[in-house]
């Protein structure tokens, strides 16, 4: 254990300093005791907080960390996944997510995954001769839309990236092809949006999970939270539904945000042969009150230019 090895003052001011990753190998522990220490003494009142570098990503982050680890007791976090942005106007569900950024203030936001598409990157074969964004076309209307995000949050409020498949295969590519190329600034993702934290996962509170994917099917909601034990919150099928699941232990849910791309994206076309899709646009918003989640509440795009959210449709 962390607590074998080194004191709770040394342990909070070698994290405070150096952050998780440095934490682990100064020590000798693992990166996950590491991260456990960190949320116990969270929750007594402690104050940890990982260091930043200029742009908002900790100077001991060289590769994504398994999870960053967030701590709410009173606030919004807002929740979109699935953007798939290309060159163009921005998405209604884009468009809504930085208006409630404005209008509540949250503590956090999470893009959760596949921001961006990278069709021609894509391991499946082109469909004919489509007419695919390049990755710079990609990445420069993403740092627009991003920046906008950005500036309607402000610098205190924590951005937060878990990495969909999609955005993968950007630095698979790289590495698949120039793995030599390992280090250099640049071939990484979060390089292009320095403001952003990367990861796998985000866990709030210890008790709420935010990742990309998780379990698939339509049942996914449910499965999610069973195999987690965690109000669970996931993009990747662009269904938008909260499912709720009580046992002994309480409720918790399971949450797909949907996609904040439209469900008519050119990014589909091909690939959807222009057939229905059962999709739903918008995205998500957790409140938290004295540490405890509130159910989970949903964005849904209705039309171009309205969206529907606690019973009110809101034009954007």
């Amino acid at each position: 254990m962390v607590a074998e090895k080194v004191s709770r003052d040394e342990f909070i001011e070698i994290f405070n300093t150096v952050g998780p990753h440095a934490t682990s190998r100064r020590t000798g522990v693992t990166i996950r005791r590491v991260y456990e220490r960190a949320r116990t003494l969270r929750r007594q009142g402690f104050n940890l907080t990982s260091p930043m570098r200029p742009g908002g990503v900790p100077t001991d982050q060289i590769d994504y960390p398994e999870h960053i680890a967030l701590t709410i007791q009173n606030g919004n976090v807002l929740i979109g996944s699935d953007a798939h942005i290309w060159p163009g106007p921005p998405s209604t569900a884009i468009r809504a997510f930085i208006k409630l950024i404005k209008d509540l203030k949250p503590k956090a936001v999470i893009l959760n995954g596949d921001v961006l598409d990278f069709p021609r990157i894509s391991r499946h074969a082109p469909i004919g001769w489509e007419k695919n964004p390049k990755p710079a076309e990609e990445i420069e209307a993403a740092q627009d839309i991003l920046h906008e995000i950005e500036q309607e949050a402000g610098r205190g409020v924590q951005k937060i990236w878990p990495l969909g498949n999609h955005d993968a295969r950007f630095e698979s590519q790289i590495a698949q092809h120039c793995p030599e190329y390992a280090k250099i600034k640049g071939i990484h993702l979060s390089d292009h949006f320095p403001a952003w934290q990367c990861c796998w996962l985000t866990m709030i509170n210890d008790d709420v999970a935010v990742k990309h994917r998780m379990r698939g099917g339509i049942h996914a909601t449910h499965n999610n939270v069973l195999w987690s034990g965690k109000t669970t919150v996931t993009g990747h099928l662009h269904s938008q539904k909260v499912t709720p699941f009580t046992d002994y232990n309480g409720t918790r849910y399971g949450v797909d945000t949907g996609c904040m791309a439209d469900i008519y994206s050119p990014a589909f076309r091909n690939y959807m042969e222009e057939g229905p899709r059962n999709w739903r646009s918008g995205f998500g918003v957790l409140t938290f009150k004295d540490g405890f989640l509130l159910p989970p509440e949903l964005v849904t795009v209705i039309d171009k230019t309205h969206v529907a959210f606690r019973g009110s449709l809101i034009k954007v």
